[in-house]
């Protein structure tokens, strides 16, 4: 049976496709289209389709669609309709644009007719996919499930759910305009980021002292006794939230803070901000994760929806509760739906067997050695070469102080590069970092670079509590061993913590020989790995990997079996 799961509703546009249950793939639309998030968020194109990354699962599978079972797509219109008619408060700060939003929606099932499809359409809610993103892909048999973003369907913006063998249970909800998600999307307009900006503002958070504006950030939002929490809305005016292009009313969070919007450079009273920002998440993020626990009676967590990409928050929330086991799905954000989605149905909706775990985030498109020797034959001025020992050759090549392009089997799913199509260096020499954030990536100089350890020396390096695999996904922060600082100065954040990815040998021995190699000459288990990409989506073809290699100061491009030099300057 197989199962093909869409999100195209808002951003991140995505498909899966299960085959009896199984995840046989799963990738973004914007590895493809090139598009940041797959699409501009309007309330005109919910219809429009990852067209690419449905093309791309149903060649992996070998199907066309007309042999796919079953199509869901992350969303529900009954919800959504019932939300417009009630007058309540909507993504879109208009009726207008409401109806627009909706009207599309029944044209994503008549498409699919058109394409060729002839099974059973579904619509399943989006924290409802969230959760299911999580919960059907861990290894869990019962779960707590928490979900923060900062909107689904049906006017709420947090849901907790219990979890039991195939079956997903909301307990309880927190009603929009309350919401994290919009919360930190308004302090990054403010901030003078954009929209989708909350990664920046996190690295900038450790710059900053949080007891500057933590009241002002009390008054803003607070925990509530039930265990949810809830905010001044009248002040925040999340509905004046546009994406395209990015802007917002502040007006609220100016006369709360007494400081006016970013137009300049970054001053310390910004990095303030961002601090007690993450600080009041911490709080909110804790609280929740207490009450969950208390309430279902469950030793397991399992987080998802964009907030659950805050490796700061999902560190204090699991390592501060009484939980004693933590699942984050490496996609927690929009683009993990259609993952959920599918998950849902065969798990809840069909009833059928339990899904395996997803172990790893290797789903997207992979490459043979002819394919890539085919696409660097149409640069011949690029120096090829095949080593004998690929990983000792790369290894060397990091020792010696080169950056270089990895560009390995498959693509990950979810906004981290995990080894296949990252940036690597050496971690220890802090100008290391200032080459890669100014010369390569071309960005701020707060932007914190995370280091890939091997799973087997993380504990020497690194403070943790409760082992976790959202570890092996960049979505835990962990304080490093002080002894440690000197050889990690590049991977070092400012509050000495450090974004890890625990590598694996069963799950990418390729990226885990390399970084064996590196600690053999160096003693340092560990390597620098940033994604793959300049101000543009993580690279995903072998074309991708080589443009962004010519146009940027990487020294070398490892991939597949070879490796790359640019012709020597005149």
């Amino acid at each position: 049976m197989y199962i093909l799961g869409i999100n195209s509703v808002y951003h991140e546009s995505s498909a899966c496709l299960l085959r009896d249950g199984v995840v046989l793939a799963a990738a973004e639309e914007e590895r493809f289209n090139r598009v940041k998030h797959g699409k501009e968020a309007r309330a005109d194109n919910p219809d429009e389709l990852p067209s690419a990354a449905i093309e791309f699962c149903l060649a992996e599978a070998g199907i066309t669609l007309a042999e796919v079972d079953h199509v869901t797509v992350a969303a529900d219109p009954e919800i959504i309709a019932d939300v417009l008619r009630q007058g309540r408060p909507s993504p879109w700060n208009n009726r207008e644009k409401q109806e627009l939003f909706l009207g599309k929606l029944p044209d994503i099932p008549r498409r699919f007719t058109e394409l060729g499809f002839t099974g059973e359409f579904h619509w399943v809610a989006h924290h409802t996919a969230h959760a299911a993103s999580a919960y059907f892909a861990s290894t869990f048999d019962d779960a707590a499930v928490l979900v923060i973003d900062a909107l689904g369907d049906d006017a709420f913006s947090t849901r907790f759910y219990r979890a039991e063998g195939t079956k997903l249970e909301c307990v309880q909800s927190v009603r929009y305009p309350a919401s994290i998600g919009y919360l930190w999307e308004l302090v990054s307009i403010y901030l003078g980021f954009g929209v989708y900006d909350a990664a920046k503002v996190m690295g900038l958070a450790a710059y900053g002292d949080p007891k500057r504006f933590a009241a002002a950030f009390d008054q803003l939002a607070w925990t509530t006794p039930d265990g949810g929490f809830d905010m001044a809305t009248d002040v925040l005016r999340f509905a004046d939230i546009l994406y395209y292009p990015p802007s917002a009313d502040t007006s609220g969070l100016v006369a709360a803070l007494g400081v006016e919007p970013r137009t300049g450079e970054l001053e310390q009273v910004h990095q303030d901000v961002a601090a007690a920002l993450q600080e009041k998440t911490n709080e909110l993020v804790l609280h929740m994760a207490n009450h969950l626990q208390r309430t279902t009676g469950s030793t397991r967590l399992c987080l998802a929806g964009g907030v659950a990409l805050n490796c700061v928050a999902n560190q204090i929330a699991f390592e501060h509760s009484d939980f004693a086991e933590l699942y984050v799905q490496p996609a927690a954000h929009d683009g993990g739906l259609s993952v959920g989605a599918a998950l849902h149905v065969w798990n809840h909706v069909l009833g059928q067997s339990r899904s395996p775990e997803m172990p790893h985030a290797y789903w997207g498109p992979s490459f043979s050695d002819a394919e890539i020797a085919a696409e660097l034959a149409k640069h011949p001025s690029l120096v090829v070469t095949s080593p004998p020992d690929f990983a000792a050759a790369v290894a060397d090549l990091l020792v010696e102080g080169n950056v270089i392009g990895l560009f390995q089997g498959a693509m990950e799913l979810g906004p981290r590069a995990l080894g296949n199509r990252s940036i690597i260096g050496d971690p220890r020499a802090r100008a290391m970092r200032e080459t890669l954030n100014h010369k390569v990536k071309h960005r701020e100089y707060f932007r914190p670079l995370a280091p890939s350890v091997l799973a087997e020396h993380v504990a020497d390096w690194f403070t943790v509590a409760k082992p976790t695999t959202a570890a092996d996904y960049m979505l835990m922060a962990y304080p490093a061993n002080p002894a440690k600082h000197p050889d990690m100065g590049a991977v070092l954040h400012v509050d000495n913590t450090c974004r890890i990815q625990a590598v694996h040998q069963s799950t990418n021995p390729t990226f885990h020989r390399i970084i064996t190699e590196f600690r053999t000459r160096t003693g340092v288990p560990m390597v620098l790995n940033t994604s793959f990409n300049d101000q543009e989506p993580i690279i995903c073809t072998p074309a991708d990997a080589i443009t962004t290699y010519q146009k940027t100061e990487i020294d070398y491009l490892a991939i597949g079996p070879y490796l790359v030099t640019k012709p020597p300057t005149p």
